[in-house]
């Protein structure tokens, strides 16, 4: 017999118990209930809706029930739906019928709405460790390659040398924006639903406050409605989220280059890269492509949970219940994916030699041509052409900018000098780039120690 089954004289088939049905999924919110209805019915004692003895003798079956949830002895039954009726079941098989007065003044709604509350508000502290724990390993390797150059490239073209510590700390702040969204949702994730009941309140004289500060909420939902079918909360985490996972991605695109033979700019440690069943002299990147690749998994339980939600009219309808398995996966991948970056940056190896060889291999120094031009009075856009002329003529010659004689620079235009070569090196050019923010050495050296104060501050 279903525990609301007093209004139905039929039952349903096993199919469609197994179809509505959410206990394959939803006992992963196990602690989470069990700690919910902790609060719960210590409020009901609180308000004097139950009694001291009744009140103990709930708690110690749900003590038990948790103990058995921690060694893995509870066993679910589809019959029973979901989680809250399967503890429920189990609780009154463990005390007796004294468990059913658990559930006074509340419902599933308010029930599994707190429950999300809890469990993605454990899950965000824990993924804003696992973003710092990223943070300390680009910190750990920018402070070793401050001086590092590296071609930087704009449509994937080279473009300018700069800083390898200054691209590997793009992506700290980056990740910094991504904590703070995190951090800030937790204001309006750390409310609590319970005692909203299915959507209108109770008769109840409770005390919602109450129950909400022992879970270690700020505060309460101000309207019923709202508290049961609010699921904003879940799409705010799964846009950061999916941000995170965005940033990531670019971070792995570029991993998976870098440690291509044709740049061999890195190589992945061989705990985070697999072979060949057939080539044995492949190394992949392939911890990183995962994460390339998982980035669609989080998008789309974003999407998929907007759509849910776009059309539902107030308060909860069933449909809410494939609100969970994306958030759970979401939860899983993210965490998953920054702990495998946390460890592939921290024992990443560097070949500084290749990335040295390259920023004298081609033309990224030319805008220092043009600068050094325009600083002698020739207006910029001039000065543009003389230089683009001066690179046709290496390319047709075959050779490099700081290749070129005295002479033929004097040629192009009488305003360079000898120093030209040493303004010309890539260290230069590179180390006079001191503009707030820029790659030169002095800011990436305070922007790390910039960095690594707000690391400590969390």
């Amino acid at each position: 017999m279903k525990l609301w089954g007093g209004r139905f004289t039929k039952s349903a088939e096993e199919w469609v118990d197994a179809f509505g049905a959410s206990i394959p999924f939803d006992q992963e919110l196990v602690h989470e209930d069990i700690e919910g209805s902790l609060a719960h019915v210590s409020m009901l004692e609180y308000c004097n809706i139950l009694t001291t003895e009744e009140a103990s003798t709930i708690k110690k079956g749900l003590e038990t029930l948790k103990e058995k949830a921690e060694q893995g002895e509870l066993e679910y039954s589809v019959e029973n739906e979901d989680i809250h009726l399967n503890l429920e079941k189990l609780l009154t098989d463990e005390i007796g019928p004294i468990g059913g007065k658990l559930h006074t003044g509340r419902s599933r709604n308010d029930q599994i709405a707190t429950d999300m509350h809890l469990y993605l508000k454990k899950h965000t502290l824990e993924i804003m460790d696992n973003i710092k724990q990223l943070q300390q390993a680009l910190l750990g390797q920018a402070e070793k390659h401050v001086e590092t150059i590296i071609p930087g490239y704009t449509h994937l073209q080279r473009a300018q040398p700069v800083s390898f510590a200054h691209h590997l700390m793009a992506y700290f702040w980056m990740l910094e924006r991504d904590y703070t969204r995190l951090e800030d949702s937790l204001k309006r994730l750390n409310v609590s639903p319970l005692g909203a009941g299915a959507l209108a309140g109770t008769t109840f004289p409770i005390d919602r406050e109450y129950a909400a500060d022992l879970l270690g909420f700020d505060g309460v939902y101000d309207n019923s409605l709202d508290a049961v079918s609010d699921r904003d909360f879940i799409l705010e985490f799964m846009s950061a989220s999916s941000m995170v996972m965005m940033h990531l991605s670019r971070f792995s695109e570029e991993l998976i280059l870098w440690s291509s033979q044709e740049f061999n700019f890195v190589e992945l440690d061989d705990t985070f890269a697999t072979g060949s069943s057939i080539m044995p002299q492949k190394k992949n990147p392939d911890m990183a492509e995962l994460v390339r690749g998982k980035t669609g998994r989080v998008y789309g339980n974003f999407v998929s949970l907007l759509t849910l939600l776009k059309g539902l009219p107030l308060a909860y309808n069933k449909d809410m219940q494939e609100d969970k398995e994306g958030m759970f996966d979401t939860v899983t991948t993210l965490e998953g994916s920054l702990k495998i970056f946390s460890g592939m940056i921290e024992t990443m190896n560097v070949n500084t030699g290749v990335m040295e060889k390259e920023t004298h291999s081609d033309f990224s120094n030319a805008t220092e041509l043009a600068d050094y031009l325009a600083a002698k009075g020739l207006p910029f856009r001039e000065a543009h052409e003389v230089v683009g002329k001066l690179v046709l003529q290496c390319i047709e010659k075959g050779i490099y900018l700081l290749d070129l004689s005295l002479e033929e620079y004097q040629t192009a235009s009488p305003l360079f000098e000898e120093d030209i070569y040493e303004v010309l090196k890539p260290s230069t050019v590179v180390g006079r780039r001191n503009s707030a923010g820029g790659t030169g050495f002095e800011q990436v050296r305070s922007a790390i120690k910039k960095a690594q104060q707000k690391v400590q501050e969390k």
